[in-house]
């Protein structure tokens, strides 16, 4: 099965390995389908030890809410434990690791839960810190953003269902392209922020607030290729353990998003 996501090749090819092993989604081995001989135990190709199951729209809804539940703990924990004269260096060790972690799960060829809930925790940190950061500044603005993000993404849920936005090839390669370029500059940013060296991103300036009305834009778009995704995924009948990949895909967007406008909302409170 073809699809245009790179992600998604690559976890199908993952799938494919996974197949020719042994493994098949249900329904792949004959029972009943035409034209193909049905399966029996101790056959030639008959699977060895049969897997729970494909992935469903079910099982990538129960990991994403799980993973969130984990992202929150973990932020309520370091919003709480982590002291105040710690708080900096605290989220910028849990920002680098995170996006570590993030890369290695985006580029592996293989589904990895324990990864995928390692970042929730790291990313979870990160998130906690940063919010008390900001909520210590302008109170009540944490509140803000969570309802935004999630406002954001039920709209966009809700427009991917009904087909006003479609992931076309065009569209995938574009947000590929368009966000791989984004996360270039924002990582030599906050490489550059971490010298001293102020580009004028983060700052609070028009360019600032077109900086990240940008990327709240892509961010929000980004939800069609996790909802493209989940959708190939089930189609290509990957193994159950793929919906945590899939599930992570929501999650790392869902993050961004908040960050994005927490920072906007700032803009409009005050100084940074």
């Amino acid at each position: 099965m073809k699809t245009s996501n790179p992600v998604l090749s690559r976890l199908g090819q993952a799938a494919e390995r996974e197949r020719a092993a042994g493994y098949a989604p249900p329904g792949q081995y004959g029972y009943g389908q035409p034209g193909i001989p049905q399966q029996y135990p101790g056959q030639p190709g008959y699977p060895v030890a049969p897997a729970a199951g494909a992935m469903s729209i079910d099982d990538v809804v129960v990991k994403t809410v799980a993973l969130l539940g984990i992202l929150g703990v973990s932020a309520a924990a370091a919003w709480v434990l982590v002291p105040d004269s710690l708080l900096h260096i605290a989220w910028i060790g849990a920002a680098i690791v995170g996006v570590v972690l993030g890369l290695i799960i985006s580029f592996s060829r293989i589904a990895n839960p324990a990864l995928v809930v390692a970042y929730a925790v790291v990313e979870g940190a990160f998130v906690g810190l940063v919010s008390k950061v900001y909520e210590t500044a302008y109170e009540g603005i944490v509140l803000q953003a969570v309802v935004a993000t999630f406002g954001v993404f039920f709209v966009m849920a809700m427009l991917y269902k009904v087909k006003a936005i479609r992931a076309t090839p065009k569209f995938v390669k574009g947000m590929v392209a368009v966000m791989a370029g984004l996360f270039a500059v924002m990582l030599i940013n906050f490489v550059l922020a971490l010298f001293g060296v102020n580009t004028g991103l983060r700052d609070g300036s028009p360019l600032a607030i077109g900086f990240s009305l940008v990327c709240i834009v892509v961010a929000s778009l980004s939800f069609v290729l996790s909802f493209k995704e989940v959708e190939d995924g089930v189609r290509m009948g990957l193994p159950q353990r793929y919906s945590w990949t899939a599930a992570f895909g929501i999650v790392v967007s869902l993050v961004w998003l908040y960050l994005e406008l927490l920072r906007l909302i700032s803009y409009f409170q005050g100084d940074d």
